[in-house]
């Protein structure tokens, strides 16, 4: 039977081509199925619901009755969010790079009946434009080739596929010395924009693992080299058009090398990550920009993306009344008209508001002529109704599509930035939000011991991701230093026993990204390279070593340094996108304990001087009058200082004295991050 599948689907991005005359059909055994019998090739088209060019190519091409007649004629067609299945997504990104092109979405690859790739491409446009070749006409030509040339076919999907599983069996084993975070913070130093920060040219993403790299290495080695790139980069975003001046959170990337223009879909994951790094630098400099940005952006995910049950939403659309951008850009004649002459003339002069416009004959609100000059507290204190004023102007627009679909992994990485910039900054609310969501991940999408990966309307869909289990993990731990509850430490076991059982690769080291029971896939990947966000390989060596730490059980460490070695050799590959494994790999080499003993109210003020201070591979433990430390921890035996409530700071298998001073304790953990 033909016709749209996607009607039944959970997914926003599939429900938005439900009506489209294309029959799609969701990804899964039903539409490989059908392929077979039919005997027809697979269109595949891979997208996601705030991306903007997918929606450029759905207007121009999906809708249209006479391609979709002719999508119908010669394929089985197949939609796939790239947010609910990133397993999908990766097999397929990875083939067409392997064909020598650039990466994006819209992804639209060709597959045989069976799911191998043999050709394909991103965005098309309806009719030959901008160097591409008309969609209709890529789409008769591949028919074609099909049908009366199988050799070429054949030729292709065989060393794709081929391709595609010497990628994730390859084995790069190797032993990184302790030198690797400095000497590759150092590399990364010359590919650093010294005007506008982050990585030279255009477009310009956040790229927050490698400036978190470059974070850990200055705060190991005190080098001012390391700091400035990143105090540069969250500087040119936070006051750049990237960042949200009126509502908070941060678009997923910049078009320009200015942080200007943005592509102006917010997605939950970089706002995760930013909020995190931003309470690291703000933690070590104390700028009040960087504490600002954090509290308006957690503002804007408690206002705007967190769902009934208090877990956060994926993201927001780039595009409202189907036009990019224009719910956040204004003309300077609406702002004239919303404020006094006295007020608008100040506004326009901090935003950047002009007659001509910044972007496309309108204006991208943005502080960028203050990056490096910062506004001062009397100007905020200005500044602050007017924003006010404009954000409820603003709320009354149209605004942008909303993908509340809930993605455990993005979750995690939420939770773990709530729990510990909540912590920094002395927040529970933010903790309980952060509690919340992890309740709701942990009771309503893991089933019978296992974790699922998207969750939309009552409905749980496909098995966890890697990413999903390594970043659950890393909020429990979180939520456990925040709040002393040692329970969140069992959860965050229960999680990696779930990779160990299902994903774990028993012959190479380190983790599949999809379990040993997920259907339907032509290939396991297994890799260590962060993409949009860190990967699991990447993260779970400094989650393990922290639990190894918390638990006092020594095979964590091994773990660890299983995953390590597996994946040492890629450091003589690409570096760039090694990021979350550098980061591990510091933490493995260097962690800092601290043992606070006494009891949770007790030592609160302690607690509340190691949240503030930067210190990314440092755990924490409360120990309870009463309670022992296992005989190998090196603060076995030690107790409180002349009965008050007391800290020691442990690097390797050496503790400092007994600590029950705030800033004597401060001085102690930025004296043991700096251990060689």
């Amino acid at each position: 039977m033909s016709r749209n599948f996607l009607r039944a689907e959970t997914s926003p991005y599939l429900l938005q081509h439900a009506d489209n005359p294309v029959h799609w059909r969701p990804w899964g055994e039903e539409a490989l199925a059908a392929a077979k019998k039919e005997k027809k090739p697979i269109l595949l088209s891979v997208g996601y619901a705030a991306c903007h060019w997918c929606h450029v190519m759905a207007h121009e091409s999906f809708e249209d009755e006479n391609v979709a007649a002719v999508m119908n004629e010669h394929f089985v067609n197949i939609k796939v969010d790239r947010e609910e299945r990133p397993d999908i997504d990766a097999i397929y990104m990875s083939a067409l790079h392997l064909l020598g092109q650039q990466g994006g979405w819209p992804l639209t690859m060709f597959l045989t009946p069976e799911g191998e790739p043999f050709w394909g491409g991103t965005y098309f446009p309806k009719d030959a434009a901008y160097g591409r070749p008309g969609f209709t006409d890529v789409l008769t030509e591949v028919a074609r080739i099909f049908r009366e040339e199988p050799a070429k076919v054949y030729k292709n999907r065989t060393a794709l596929t081929k391709a595609l599983e010497e990628q994730s069996a390859t084995a790069r084993p190797g032993e990184p010395t302790p030198q690797v975070p400095v000497v590759v913070a150092e590399k990364l130093t010359e590919l650093m924009d010294p005007e506008n920060g982050g990585i030279r040219g255009a477009p310009k993403f956040p790229q927050v693992p490698l400036l978190t790299l470059m974070w850990r290495a200055h705060l190991r080695t005190g080098r001012d080299e390391f700091a400035a790139p990143v105090t540069r980069a969250l500087d040119h975003m936070s006051e750049g058009g990237i960042y949200d001046h009126l509502g908070g959170g941060f678009a997923r990337y910049s078009v320009d090398e200015f942080w200007l223009a943005p592509h102006f879909e917010k997605m939950l994951y970089d706002n995760a990550l930013l909020i995190d790094l931003l309470t690291l630098a703000w933690a070590e400099t104390r700028k009040p920009l960087y504490e600002r940005r954090v509290r308006e952006t957690v503002e804007w995910v408690a206002r705007e993306m967190t769902v009934e049950g208090g877990a956060f939403a994926a993201s927001l659309d780039a595009d409202s009344e189907g036009v990019e951008g224009k719910f956040y850009v204004w003309s300077e004649a609406e702002i004239d008209n919303l404020f006094t002459p006295g007020e608008a003339t100040l506004f326009k002069r901090f935003y950047g508001v002009t007659g001509e416009g910044n972007w496309e004959h309108t204006n991208i609100l943005n502080r960028l002529a203050r990056a490096d000059a910062p506004v001062t507290a009397e100007e905020e204190e200005a500044l602050e109704p007017l924003k006010a004023r404009a954000f409820v102007e603003r709320d009354m627009r149209v605004k942008p599509g909303f993908d509340d679909k809930v993605l455990a992994d993005w979750n995690g990485l939420m939770i773990a930035a709530l729990a510990r910039a909540g912590s920094a900054f002395g927040e529970s609310e933010w903790v309980a939000m952060a509690k919340a969501a992890f309740r709701f991940v942990m009771e309503t999408m893991r089933i019978d011991g296992r974790l699922h990966h998207a969750w939309r309307e009552g409905k749980l869909q496909h098995l966890a991701m890697a990413d999903d289990l390594a970043n659950m993990a890393d909020a429990a731990i979180a939520l456990a230093e925040a709040t002393g509850d040692e329970g969140y430490v069992a959860e965050a076991e229960s999680l990696v026993a779930e990779l160990d059982a299902h994903y774990r690769d028993a012959n190479n080291g380190g983790y599949f990204f999809t379990a040993d029971d997920a259907p339907a896939l032509i290939v396991r990947r297994r890799t260590v390279a962060d993409d949009a966000t860190p990967a699991a390989n990447g993260t779970l060596s400094g989650t393990l070593t922290k639990l190894a730490l918390l638990t006092g059980k020594a095979d964590y460490f091994d773990r660890a340094d299983e995953v390590i070695r597996s994946f040492a050799g890629e450091l003589q590959q690409n570096i760039f996108p090694l990021g979350s494994y550098i980061a591990s790999l510091d933490t493995r080499l260097r962690p800092v304990q601290v043992v606070l003993i006494g009891s949770a109210a007790e030592t609160a003020e302690l607690a509340g001087a190691v949240f503030a201070t930067s210190c990314p591979a440092r755990v924490l433990m409360r120990v309870a009058d009463g309670k022992v430390l296992p005989e190998g921890h090196p603060a076995h035996g030690k107790g409180r200082q002349d009965g008050k409530p007391t800290a020691y700071v442990c690097a390797g298998e050496t503790c400092s004295l007994p600590v029950t001073d705030r800033d004597a304790l401060i001085e102690e953990l930025k004296q043991a991050r700096r251990s060689p």
